[in-house]
């Protein structure tokens, strides 16, 4: 049964409660070869990943293969609602069949022509009748199956045929996520790379708020930096439950003191999100933002000029023929604003967009990882772009192509797995109370990777 809302805030624990030690990580999550190998096996294998977006195969035989470790899966559009996946392998020889993203009409090996129709039956096998009938039954030959789940517009794969339901997987962040339709969101824009780091380095840069007084201090003067973490089974959020109110000076600039007019902090706040991030619902929010520094008088309390904030994002949404989700104000503040998805993928949501990411490992070595990073924002009905190209770089540097938030990011991550290595490091040390869900995150991997879905798994 879905749980209500007024369930899901009255389950987040106090932050004195945290449901996780903070404890040490030990550096060998990160830098192990062996541990690599141990994940390619106990947790790449066996758990519920995000393949790609509906969208990025929207007609039949549209496909896009998914290489994650050493495996490689086809995932296919069979009919106008149906997807399926199949392990990326010629069945004679061992060659792959497919590669990036694509169309066929039917699945082609370019070894020795051997193909399949797109739901992988039927195989025709050149010069067939050389073969003893018995050992190339038409079950042998076709092409072997991955689970395929499906969730807000995103297409999830699973190698192990026994494993949970995705939507047990999901829970219960899907209760807290489902209410922003983010099944209507499209693509606006798509980038990717390869970072010298291993990927949970370069997904925890990510998994939480407590870096940006340093990392990103030039925040601080429109934004109280200070994040409540919270565990959910294998899953986590943050949010700023407790902090002032957005467009407030940080504390640590004021020494506690509240910002009187929030009006051009929210401003400044929207415009630099939308030039430095240029995520579709940032892009979105410069608009109100401008209105409540416009219209909204001087001197009006806090919480009535959040209140006008969200009102004009409304109405902009519906000026633009945009769909508003069905969600309560109760339900965006129990949501916070950054979910980690078990085992790689983040989303930073709101009503208009989301900014998201995944980090997946180059074959078993540790030291790098291949990065995503993707805007999605709402369109009026029919205007969303009918493809939006990948785009790739490494130069980390570039703030014309990553924008200066994502630049300040990267510069941290090939350092810390550097030092990781170091023999005065003793293993991490997260903050247990705003990276509650980086020590969760481990928790549940060392477990999942140990137990799989018979594991602690996700609360009720």
């Amino acid at each position: 049964m879905t749980k209500t809302m007024n369930d899901l805030t009255s389950a987040l624990p106090a932050p004195e409660r945290n449901p996780v030690s903070a404890g040490i990580v030990p550096a060998r999550n990160y830098i192990s070869p062996e541990f690599a190998r141990t994940e390619a096996e106990g947790l790449w294998s066996r758990v519920w990943q995000m393949a790609c977006r509906e969208e990025e195969i929207p007609k039949i035989g549209d496909y896009y293969t998914y290489d994650i470790v050493d495996q490689s899966i086809i995932v296919i559009r069979t009919a106008a609602d149906e997807i399926k996946a199949f392990h990326n392998v010629c069945p004679h020889r061992g060659r792959t069949i497919t590669e990036g993203c694509g169309h066929a009409n039917r699945l082609f090996c370019k070894y020795h022509g051997w193909n399949w129709k797109i739901d992988g039956t039927g195989a025709k096998v050149v010069d067939r009748h050389e073969w003893p009938a018995d050992e190339l039954t038409d079950d042998a030959l076709n092409l072997a199956p991955v689970k395929v789940g499906r969730w807000s517009g995103w297409v999830y794969v699973n190698m192990d045929p026994d494993c949970v339901s995705l939507e047990e997987h999901l829970s219960p962040a899907k209760d807290f996520l489902d209410p922003f339709d983010l099944g209507g969101l499209r693509y606006h824009w798509r980038k990717s790379t390869v970072l010298d780091c291993n990927w949970k380095v370069a997904l925890e840069a990510f998994d939480e708020g407590y870096h940006v007084q340093t990392t990103h201090n030039q925040m601080l003067r429109y934004f109280d930096d200070w994040t409540q973490s919270y565990a959910h089974g294998r899953h986590a959020h943050f949010g700023y439950w407790e902090s002032m109110p957005m467009g407030s000076r940080s504390p640590r600039l004021t020494g506690g003191a509240p910002t009187e007019d929030i009006r051009p902090g929210i401003r400044d706040y929207m415009e630099d999100m939308a030039a430095t991030l240029n995520a579709g619902s940032a892009v979105q929010t410069v608009h109100a933002a401008r209105r409540v520094e416009q219209e909204v008088e001087p001197g009006t309390p806090a919480m009535e000029v959040l209140m006008k904030f969200g009102q004009f994002i409304y109405e902009h949404a519906l000026s633009l023929g945009l769909k508003w989700p069905d969600i309560t104000a109760e339900q965006m503040q129990a949501a916070g604003i950054d979910w980690h998805l078990f085992p790689n993928q983040i989303m930073l949501m709101g009503p208009t967009g989301s900014l998201n990411y995944r980090a997946r490992p180059v074959g078993n070595n540790p030291d790098k990882c291949i990065f995503d990073v993707y805007s999605l924002q709402r369109y009026p009905e029919g205007e969303a772009p009918p493809k939006v190209e990948l785009e790739w770089s490494q130069d980390h540097a570039d703030t014309d192509f990553w924008g200066l938030i994502l630049t300040q990011d990267f510069a941290n991550v090939a350092e810390v797995q550097k030092g990781m290595k170091s023999k005065g490091f003793k293993g991490a040390r997260p903050n247990p109370r705003q990276e509650i869900a980086i020590s969760n995150f481990h928790r549940a991997l060392e477990d999942f990777v140990e137990n799989g879905y018979a594991g602690e798994g996700n609360p009720a």
